[in-house]
């Protein structure tokens, strides 16, 4: 496949595209058949794939062939591999063989799901694929779904149909200059995700109106707090219109309390949003339903089916209990689309910012038709199991602590040495204890044989290790566990 089966005009023979297409899906195969082969983290230094590719365009066609090479070459040593079966940082993402195929398919029929008639399958797919995932969630008829690329523009659509339901006009003539209209406020807990400071940010709201309030020992927002911080800011003239709960927070996995926060929100006529983008999908196995336990007291819930639903990026579900506001907050109608307005179909464009669209829905209906309820529920729950059982391994081990409930499959812990473990509430041995804690973890990471991450948990440095993706099976976890425990004893 050189440079001379690539024609001046057009695109390329389908013939060199089908040859090199059969290629990379027998690449992906064995790649995602044996994941563990190369190291979970890129090693390479910063700017080292920028310099193995030239500073100008080409001017001629480059042959698949070469650029296939350079794939493997420049682009491989430079990449984290999310799929691997060691990969335990920040949440599992998973590209499974069934999304995978559906991105392909999407990608080659390239539709705009911008509006129905621009390709009526794309909406009503996503349509339906969505009301599966609703009905499997244990949500009521009364939710209206839809497709976002992230939990972070879900947050931000959320807060501006909050912003639209307060009547303020604020579509129209905006929030700058406006004597008449209080400053907005908004509040989660100090755990929420900072996907929420950013829609803060880009709804016009500021940081300075979203209040973090405090959490319980098992770092849950406190209801108490929420309802002193609103009476608060009423008193001081202030406009409270927004609060977002979480279910699966991003540092624990805590579980705020949803039918305590729902009925503030009812009483104070706020509207709640619900960040189950990990958690949230616990809830298709009924034994863990109660984790949305409140939820129909919400305005709008985001799960994450990139996350813990084995759909590839990007995925991510909303759905809100008043379509109608969230319609009246982003709808436009210009002049060059009113010939694509069709009565009685949904035009998903008009319920949130973009307004080009990918064909996501054909991935999750395809995950869905896959593995089925029943299997998606298997693999949850068998990463809750593993998740427990490493939480017990680090209960059981006397150089060990574990910092946190683990009510899904990510554990947050630390490595104390019996040499410190007396005096760990000092100041200094605390320190000290935190940069044991650094230095474990990035020798793990660096040996490549796993991947984790940390937070802080009442000002204590914490590894975290979260178990989500399809690959991660139970000789993965038991390995990591070996792997840490073992680098620890050699510190």
């Amino acid at each position: 496949m050189n440079d001379a089966s690539i024609p001046s005009l057009g695109d390329i023979p389908p013939e060199t595209f089908r040859e090199m297409g059969h290629r990379m899906i027998d690449w992906i195969a064995e790649h995602l058949e044996h994941p563990g082969r190369v190291p979970v983290m890129a090693r390479t230094a910063p700017g080292a794939v920028r310099a193995a590719f030239p500073d100008r365009p080409p001017e001629r066609p480059v042959a698949l062939d070469a650029q296939w090479a350079q794939f493997q070459e420049a682009v491989l040593p430079g990449i984290t591999h999310w799929n691997h079966p060691a990969f335990f940082a920040f949440f599992g993402i998973t590209g499974s063989y069934p999304g995978i195929l559906a991105d392909l398919l999407a990608s080659a029929l390239n539709v705009n799901a911008m509006m129905w008639k621009m390709s009526p399958a794309a909406t009503e797919l996503e349509q339906v694929a969505l009301d599966w995932l609703r009905q499997g969630l244990g949500l009521s008829e009364r939710w209206f779904g839809m497709i976002q690329d992230t939990a972070s523009t879900a947050s931000l659509i959320a807060m501006t149909a909050a912003r639209e339901r307060i009547g303020a006009g604020i579509r129209e003539r905006g929030l700058a200059g406006r004597a008449d209209l209080p400053r907005l406020t908004a509040y989660c807990s100090d755990q929420t995700n900072y996907s929420v400071d950013k829609a803060a940010i880009a709804a016009g709201i500021g940081l300075e109106n979203l209040r973090k309030l405090p959490v319980d020992e098992a770092y849950r927002l406190r209801p108490e707090a929420l309802e002193e911080a609103i009476a608060e800011d009423r008193r001081a003239g202030r406009l409270p219109f927004f609060v977002c709960a979480t279910v699966g927070t991003t540092s624990t996995t805590s579980i705020d309390p949803l039918p305590a926060i729902a009925a503030i929100c009812r009483r104070e006529k706020l509207w709640l949003h619900v960040d189950g983008a990990y958690g949230g999908m616990a809830a298709l196995c009924p034994e863990l339903r109660r984790v949305l336990d409140g939820i129909e007291g919400a305005d709008s819930l985001v799960v994450n089916p990139h996350k813990w639903l084995f759909t590839p990026m990007d995925t991510s579900a909303f759905y809100t209990r008043d379509p109608e506001t969230l319609r009246r907050a982003f709808t436009l109608q210009p002049v060059y689309v009113k010939s694509a307005v069709t009565e009685d179909t949904i035009n998903f464009t008009d319920y949130s910012v973009p307004l080009g669209r990918r064909f996501r829905g054909l991935k999750l209906w395809m995950v869905l038709s896959t593995y089925g309820l029943e299997g998606l529920r298997a693999r949850i729950r068998e990463h809750i199991r593993l998740g427990q059982w490493l939480a017990a391994q680090i209960d059981a081990h006397p150089d060990f602590e574990r910092l946190a409930p683990v009510p899904f499959s990510t554990v947050c812990f630390r490595h104390v040495p019996r040499a410190l473990a007396g005096r760990k509430d000092d100041p200094s041995t605390a320190q000290e204890i935190d940069s044991v804690n650094q230095r474990l973890m990035n020798r793990l990471n660096d040996s490549g044989k796993l991947f984790m991450s940390n937070t802080v948990l009442g000002g204590r440095f914490a590894l975290r290790l979260a178990i989500g993706n399809i690959r991660s099976d139970e000789r993965a976890v038991r390995e990591a566990w070996g792997e840490i425990a073992g680098e620890a004893k050699r510190q």
